[in-house]
């Protein structure tokens, strides 16, 4: 090849690297500015971090970020900066809300998008807003408020700048939802710039001991929040809920995961999806004026789902930063290999291996953006997934809530017939004698009726922890069918709906368990009647197929039906179908399915012209494990005894009022606390409280014992035992709480607020009396010992606040033993209670008045001095307290048998 030759192919080479080199750096790029408003807040760098990292994953993207810290003015410059400067897009966290409007305005008639994130701006002359709704934010809390305290709770909101739209929407949605339960008391505390309660927040501590909640504007205030309250003890029974959900240390996740929190409502940050929406901005793409992002409530149930989430993002994007690196690192080494062969491009061959090189390069370089799109690919397929997962999250959520508030229409349903035909009995009984059986028929089925829901949630229960034991036994299905449908007849004659049973085999016998067929079939009944208009028809159908061995039972109505596309979600938890505008709990079918799969048979459902059920069950016994069946019929026991029952106490010679030990009964059950009352009353002095008074009552009658309630209007049953147990007055009062929740929690905070007897509802009212005298012949005991032993207080019998309060008493006594003007009022003083309170506290622990124990002390003094001093008995009578020999001589006598001289003559 010619040198001229030579020369060409260089210049074309050189031309040629020149032109890939433009093409490379023609490429355009966009220019985005971002304006943050606070520079030291955690959710802030992250939402800049965010950021950065997705403008990393668009070469072309050039982010500038500018902060503001906390200075309106400073943000203004540097917007006009940008202005300026003539970015592609400006994206803005506003500081202020008013002042930044002119400049936005500005950037608007420039003709450069403006793209608000966060917080609102009172203008709308700007491209997009992006953000949550912090009107829901604040709502979510309240919810999860409202579903924790039952409507009942005092909550401190401390929020945060008010000038902000998200200080004022979050206290707005969350009050939206409080202000709709009355038993919510919300009281309003403000914050600093820096994350911290004000001083008011521990001035309500001070002054609200009963505080529950604590909803607060971001996780560092909750933070911040209950440290103040861990210093004053209080953090293991306030409840803090933050906003924000940020992971990593100290973030909302990881508190709520420390039970600091007891949850955080996720506030995304946004600063990926500005990044996105930037870009579509500049690409032409249409973009919503409002661009909302999602939030959810993040508890101790999925904390740790939602932490792990983000460790995996958080890992994508570490890797994806890394493999940036690489690829800068990859991008100089061809920029120096390049400047390389242009210096060398003399030597052909050396040109065709830096040739050959870049191009290598460049393939590995394009190999590496491969592997980096896909990674990203990977990355947002599982933030897919975690939308999807919080979207179920939230379903799953309003399922439950939905089948709370179902079943409790469904309570109100049965009580309101039972009220009502207690009223009509009172009425019939006046006028009409005693013909009174269909309401006290009423009554008694929706008694049952209740009974029978109570039974679905506690099934329920059992099935998810499948802890049901199937108990079969052979039965003839027919027979067995028509005792069930007999609580049915009664419905259909009254809707006039045509009600059938037949069988094609009425000799069948199949091996069931009667109690949780019973169930199917009343739940498959229930809901045929429940949706089936008058004049409809209801058939049950009894087919032996002995072909497959089985025996098929259907149960078909001409009610309204079920939707199709909802047939496969029939049998699912919580479902209420899309046409059921009637409460229920959406268990039945649930339980139903589960109760026939344990008898290893199907259940299937059609929906054509109304519905049908078709129950399988496999005929024989071969299909059941040998421990499943039962070879002796056990009786089935159907009615339950309700615990008012008139025979529970015999009836005994009433007692006169001075020799009755008095009982204060607290229940705001007004019907339970008379019949109890009224039963208690033949032993005991009964005065009763419905909770509202019931300390104030305590402290004024001082009782012997106390029944207490669990569930209380004003406060519960273990906040009341805890106070009486603290206070002096009372702390010698045997306490005995009753409650329908026998869980080892329970039983557990009963211990603790110092109760000394925990009773379940339902409870036998004979067991009752007798667990009212055992806690009153122990304390009996006690009194005799201490009575006989005044002077040595040992730690074991009575709890620790009456063992002090008996050393004080006595320290006190002693004191002043050689004072004859020191009286009971003295004493009374000294111990900072009232004179009476004294006397029924000492009466009630010793069984004597203070002026006996008082004057038993100095006696048993007198005796040791007797014994052991050089004195006469004049002084030691002087010595004790008695201001007259004579006195202290017929005291000693009284007490011991013989005179003071006859006891110094025997020493």
């Amino acid at each position: 090849m010619s040198r001229r030759g030579c020369f060409i192919l260089l210049a074309s080479f050189i031309c040629f690297l020149n032109s890939c080199n433009s093409s490379d750096g023609d490429r355009k790029k966009i220019s985005i500015g971002f304006s943050q408003s606070i520079n030291n807040d955690i959710w802030r760098k992250s939402m800049d971090h965010a950021m950065e990292v997705e403008a990393s994953l668009h070469p072309e993207i050039n982010l500038t970020i500018y902060n503001a810290n906390r200075k309106a003015k400073k943000q203004i410059k540097d917007i006009d900066n940008m202005i300026e400067q003539g970015v592609d897009v400006i994206i803005i966290s506003p500081f202020e809300s008013d002042s930044i409007v002119p400049v936005i305005e500005k950037a608007n008639i420039k003709g450069i998008p403006v793209i608000i994130v966060d917080r609102k701006v009172n203008t709308s002359n700007y491209t997009a807003y992006l953000g949550a709704d912090n009107i829901e934010v604040g709502r979510i809390a309240g919810k999860h408020i409202v579903s924790l305290s039952n409507g009942h709770a005092n909550v401190i909101q401390i929020y945060g700048d008010l000038t902000s739209s998200p200080g004022l929407e979050r206290s707005l949605g969350f009050k939206q939802i409080v202000k709709q339960y009355p038993g919510i008391k919300v009281f309003d505390v403000d914050s600093d710039d820096f994350g911290h309660p004000k001083t008011n927040f521990v001035k309500v501590l001070d002054s609200i001991p009963n505080i529950d909640y604590v909803y607060s504007f971001n996780d560092l205030i909750a933070y911040n929040g209950w440290k103040i309250a861990k210093d004053k003890g209080l953090d293991k029974k306030i409840k803090f809920i933050g906003v924000d959900g940020l992971n990593g240390p100290f973030g909302g996740i990881q508190l709520v995961k420390d039970r600091v929190l007891e949850a955080t409502v996720l506030y995304p940050t946004g600063g990926s999806e500005a990044i996105k929406l930037a870009l579509k901005i500049v690409n032409k793409e249409i973009v919503p004026k409002n661009n909302i992002l999602n939030t959810i409530l993040i508890d101790s149930l999925n904390a740790d789902i939602m932490s792990n989430q983000f460790d995996k993002i958080a890992i994508q994007q570490s890797d994806i930063e890394q493999q940036q690196s690489v690829i800068k690192n990859q991008e100089k080494k061809y920029s120096s290999q390049s400047n390389l062969l242009k210096l060398l491009f003399s030597l052909f061959i050396l040109a065709l291996g830096l040739a050959f090189f870049s191009i290598y390069s460049r393939i590995t370089i394009s190999r590496k953006k491969i592997e980096l799109e896909e990674r990203n690919k990977k990355i947002k397929s599982q933030r897919n997934e975690i939308k999807k997962y919080s979207e179920e999250l939230k379903q799953s959520n309003e399922a439950r809530l939905n089948f709370f508030m179902g079943l409790s229409h469904e309570f109100k349903t049965p009580l309101t017939l039972i009220l009502s035909s207690v009223e009509s009995l009172g009425a019939e009984l006046k006028t009409k004698g005693s013909s009174v059986n269909k309401e006290i028929n009423l009554m008694y089925n929706n008694s049952r009726r209740l009974l029978r829901l109570i039974n679905q949630l506690l099934d329920y229960r059992k099935v998810e922890d499948k802890k049901f034991i199937l108990r079969a036994s052979s039965t003839n299905l027919l027979d067995f069918s028509k005792s069930i449908i007999i609580d049915f007849e009664r419905e259909a004659k009254k809707l006039n709906i045509d009600f059938s049973l037949v069988s094609n085999n009425p000799e069948l016998e199949v091996y069931i368990d009667r109690n949780l067929m019973d169930k199917v079939y009343f739940n498959l009944l229930s809901n045929a009647f429940k949706f089936t208009p008058e004049n409809g028809k209801i058939a049950i159908k009894i087919r032996e197929d002995k072909t497959n061995n089985v025996v098929k039972i259907s149960f078909k109505d001409s009610g309204i039906g079920i939707p199709e596309n909802e047939l496969k979600q029939v049998f699912n938890a919580f479902y209420q179908g899309s046409n059921n505008y009637r409460n229920s709990s959406g268990v039945g079918l649930h339980l139903s399915k589960s109760f026939i799969d344990l008898h290893k048979g199907t259940i299937e459902i059609i929906s054509k012209n109304g519905t049908e059920f078709i129950i399988t069950l496999p005929l024989g016994k071969e299909h059941l494990d040998e421990k499943n069946i039962l070879k002796n019929l056990v009786l089935e026991i159907i009615n339950q005894t309700d615990y008012l029952d008139e025979e529970v106490i015999q009836s005994s010679e009433p007692k006169t009022n001075e020799d009755k030990y008095s009982v204060l009964y607290i229940e705001d059950n007004k019907d339970l606390s008379d019949f109890v009352s009224d039963k208690l009353s033949v032993e005991y002095n009964v005065y009763t409280s419905n909770g509202v008074n019931a300390i104030e009552q305590s402290l004024e009658i001082i009782p012997d014992v106390i029944i207490c309630d669990l569930n209380l209007p004003d406060k519960n049953g273990f906040e009341i035992c805890q106070i009486l147990k603290k206070d002096l007055r009372t702390s010698h009062i045997p306490v005995l709480i009753l409650t329908a929740s026998d869980d080892p929690d329970s039983y557990l905070k009963s211990l603790e607020s110092g109760a000394d007897l925990f009773l379940t509802k339902p409870f036998n009212l004979k067991f009752l009396s007798q667990s009212i005298k055992g806690l009153l012949f122990n304390r009996e005991k006690l009194r005799f010992y201490y009575t006989n032993n005044i002077l040595n207080i040992e730690d074991g019998g009575f709890g620790v606040s009456e063992q002090d309060f008996l050393r004080n008493l006595n320290d006190l006594i002693a004191k002043n033993l050689d004072n004859s003007t020191y009286t009971v009022e003295d004493l009374a003083r000294s111990l900072t209670i009232s004179r009476v309170q004294l006397y029924r506290k000492v009466k009630a622990m010793l069984g004597i008045s203070v002026s006996d124990h008082i004057n038993n002390m100095r006696l048993d003094k007198s005796k040791e001095l007797l014994k052991k001093a050089d004195l006469n008995i004049l002084e030691i009578a002087y010595a004790v307290g008695f201001s007259s020999p004579n006195y202290f001589s017929t005291s000693f006598k009284n007490k011991f048998g013989v005179s003071p001289k006859e006891y110094k003559s025997k020493k």
